[in-house]
């Protein structure tokens, strides 16, 4: 039987998917370097050692690094089982369903300290739950991906696909950004007296909130009924291989990875841009983000309209060159001219577009690469280069917590900020890198 075309309903049921996965992801981004390493004015304790080693890396860098090394070798693993599945219900969402329990169960473990003071036995706990939490999580994430090239069928329903998904995941970025917000008000209501315990409260209702929306397109997506999709039978190696032969791919993999890496910094260093340099409230983290969010949704039917008209290609770089004179003004946060507020408006207003652009885009842009390749070499190893894609990302979001968290050495407390501006500076040479690396990118007409 000829696959049927997604209707707008199970579009939405996608995008919850999307919703979810991001919600635990960012809260992982925004939130570990400021539970584990706050600043002096935050009312929270130090829970790992500001250790050096090799006089440049701290304890929670390599932390993070390390939890996604052991994720490196699992994604192309996952990709490689997504892939040459043969289950009657699809190769992608049975498998989707075993990873959302523990994805949730361990986003909350690893705000659970074993000790609530300075110690390396919670360095230790931390680097186990982000190793389980970023494997259950990947489990979901590979063969979610992987779908939008198989249910959409045309370029303009990619685009549209995942311009879905790209507002699925700024829902979840507002709500990772809202977890003091959400702690604010748990203090309020039930009295909870430790900024600690209100902030795990908050991060282990959204993980259970996360896991319910993972469940969406689990629940309400026939995958056979959208998907034409076969097992594939290259071995893992030869696939992985096969990808980088791809020299589109490879440019557009740099230029992912570049801006992984400095949209990282940005989400790590959010709370502390907002307390240390400007001198306001925590919660106005959260403000800021919605806002920037919500201008970013406004983009969108320009994105779409602008995709067809002016290419993807042009879109792209115009958001590379705008996020590199962002991170420029990130240097200068908190010695502009303007109150504080107004900074940071400035600054979420011209976040919006490239935040839009490179959202929806690049997985446009993916699946159609993928389909591509499978049009020449007859092989459905979509879920492959999703799982390399995937690698990059998260190896550059790791990156970019490990930058952030190694520059706080430099300064990030009130009067000692310069570790906080260097940020500003290796985030706008990380744009040029993707800036010129797309550049070589071969759109297809």
């Amino acid at each position: 039987m000829p696959v049927k075309e997604l209707p707008l309903r199970k579009e939405i049921a996608y995008a919850a998917g999307m919703m979810g996965w991001s919600t635990m992801t960012n809260i992982i981004i925004v939130m570990l370097p400021y539970f584990y390493l706050p600043p002096n004015n935050s009312g929270l304790k130090p829970l790992v050692p500001q250790l050096l080693v090799f006089g440049a890396f701290n304890i929670l860098s390599l932390i993070a690094a390390s939890g996604r090394l052991f994720d490196a070798f699992y994604d192309p693993f996952i990709a490689s089982v997504s892939d040459g599945s043969d289950h009657p219900d699809g190769r992608r969402i049975p498998i989707m369903r075993y990873a959302i329990l523990p994805a949730l169960v361990f986003c909350g473990l690893v705000f659970r300290p074993l000790q609530i003071e300075e110690s390396t036995s919670n360095a230790w706990w931390l680097t186990l739950m982000l190793v389980c939490f970023f494997m259950s999580v990947t489990t979901y994430i590979i063969p979610y991906n992987a779908l939008l090239a198989e249910m959409a069928h045309t370029t303009e329903k990619k685009v549209k696909l995942s311009t879905f998904q790209q507002v699925g995941f700024v829902m979840g970025m507002i709500m990772s950004a809202l977890t003091n917000n959400f702690a604010d008000l748990i203090q309020e209501i039930f009295h909870v007296q430790q900024r600690m315990e209100a902030l795990q409260y908050t991060i282990y209702g959204l993980s259970i909130f996360s896991g319910i929306a993972m469940a969406l397109p689990v629940l309400f997506i026939k995958e056979r009924n959208y998907s034409e999709g076969k097992p594939t039978h290259v071995a893992l190696v030869p696939a992985i291989k096969s990808t980088f032969r791809n020299k589109n791919f490879k440019y557009y993999l740099i230029s992912d990875f570049s801006y992984y890496t400095a949209l990282s910094i940005i989400s790590s260093g959010l709370l502390y841009f907002v307390t240390v340099l400007l001198k306001l409230p925590e919660s106005n983290g959260g403000m800021f983000m919605g806002i920037m969010v919500v201008l970013s949704l406004l983009f969108y039917p320009f994105i779409n309209y602008g995709a067809k008209r002016f290419g993807r290609k042009a879109l792209v770089i115009a958001a590379f060159a705008v996020l590199s004179l962002i991170f420029v003004t990130i240097y200068s946060l908190g010695q502009l001219p303007f109150h504080p507020r107004v900074q940071m408006f400035i600054l979420v207003t011209f976040a919006s577009f490239p935040l839009a652009a490179l959202g929806i885009l690049p997985n446009a842009i993916l699946a159609d690469i993928a389909q591509k390749d499978t049009e020449e070499t007859g092989e459905n190893h979509e879920g492959m280069f999703f799982a390399v894609k995937y690698l990059f990302v998260k190896l550059g979001q790791t990156l970019g917590i490990a930058i952030f968290a190694m520059l706080t050495v430099y300064g990030k407390d009130p009067g000692n900020d310069f570790g906080l501006r260097l940020n500003g500076v290796v985030g706008f040479v990380l744009c040029i890198v993707a800036l010129l690396f797309f550049s070589r990118f071969k759109e297809e007409q």
